[in-house]
């Protein structure tokens, strides 16, 4: 099992709530942590400054693409970014919490 977070912004608390209900009721993460958080960025020429909600999820790393599925359908960003990052170490009492949450449910 390939133990992977993702991290997505979103623009608004109910949007992250919907991608967050989504994703936790098909199973395809296990948890997600939402943090509000102030961005800056270039965006079509011009610097943003704004307000948006993080999300990590924890996840496995062959659920990438239907979560990113999932996303692209109610996200209302025209471009989000989605990264993967790479879980080393995970204690042991996790990784059977993770695979009894979301690994086992998902397989086809």
């Amino acid at each position: 099992m390939n133990i992977v977070e993702l991290v997505l912004t979103c623009g608004s608390w109910q949007e992250a709530q919907r991608i967050t209900d989504t994703l936790l009721a098909s199973k395809l993460v296990a948890c997600v942590e939402q943090m509000e958080i102030r961005s800056k960025n270039w965006w079509q020429g011009e610097i943003e400054d704004s307000k948006e909600i993080k999300l990590i999820m924890t996840t496995v790393a062959e659920y990438y693409d239907k979560i990113e599925t999932e996303i692209r359908i109610h996200h209302s960003y025209e471009t989000f970014v989605l990264p993967m990052l790479p879980i080393t170490h995970l204690n042991a009492d996790a990784v059977k919490w993770l695979n009894d949450t979301v690994a086992s449910k998902n397989t086809d």
